[in-house]
């Protein structure tokens, strides 16, 4: 078995037990084609929580930062992450980013860039979405809460709710009003898809 496969066996019980994890509208991610799954960004677990809900294997964009030591950007490398440098336009890592929707797979990025660091949304940068439009992927939501452990008191309660594919005209242009306003399409969504949540929270008192 691989590292990768390994991980998708014993993260989901790891998580339920550690983070009483829990995840919703796995039917939501298409069964093929590529696929750029856009989720909210709270810590540095949300990588592999997402990547142990999703339902198809995943790729990751991972600040190069992450790849030193060697040995962890070995390991993380075998997870499906390949690095990004931040606060520029990395022509490498957006290559890397269309072979792997060129050959069908699913990427993950957080469209706010970085963490936030008070829980709240931040504002969704257009570029995170130049892959999925050049390639015709499917632009599918994730919600994630509660992966910011030191905001929550007490045994954490971590869900991750997938959205259905976002509509989107696939010959737009990748210009940067376009990708701008798919950004803000998407937070509407999150925002959406937090509520329900927080809805849920209220009625089951957890």
């Amino acid at each position: 078995m691989s590292l990768y496969g390994f991980c998708q066996v014993t993260f989901p019980w790891l998580f339920k037990i550690w983070l009483r994890w829990e995840v919703f509208g796995q039917e939501n991610i298409p069964v093929e084609g590529p696929v750029v799954i856009a989720a909210n960004h709270l810590s540095l677990l949300d990588p592999p929580v997402v990547g142990a809900a999703a339902t198809r294997k995943v790729f990751f964009m991972a600040k190069s930062e992450l790849f030193k030591p060697a040995w962890f950007g070995a390991l993380i490398r075998k997870l499906g992450a390949f690095p990004v440098r931040r606060g520029a336009m990395d022509r490498e890592a957006i290559k890397t980013g269309l072979r792997i929707l060129k050959d069908n797979q699913v990427l993950v990025v957080f469209p706010e860039g970085t963490r936030s660091k008070t829980g709240e949304l931040g504002r969704a940068g257009g570029g995170a979405f130049v892959m999925a439009v050049k390639q015709k992927a499917k632009i599918v939501p994730a919600c994630i809460c509660g992966t910011d452990l030191k905001r929550h008191s007490g045994w954490p309660k971590v869900r991750v709710i997938f959205g259905r594919p976002m509509e989107y005209d696939p010959d737009m242009s990748t210009g940067r009003e376009s990708l701008d306003e798919l950004g803000a399409r998407w937070r509407e969504e999150i925002i959406t898809l937090r509520k329900a949540v927080t809805t849920e929270n209220g009625n089951h008192h957890s």
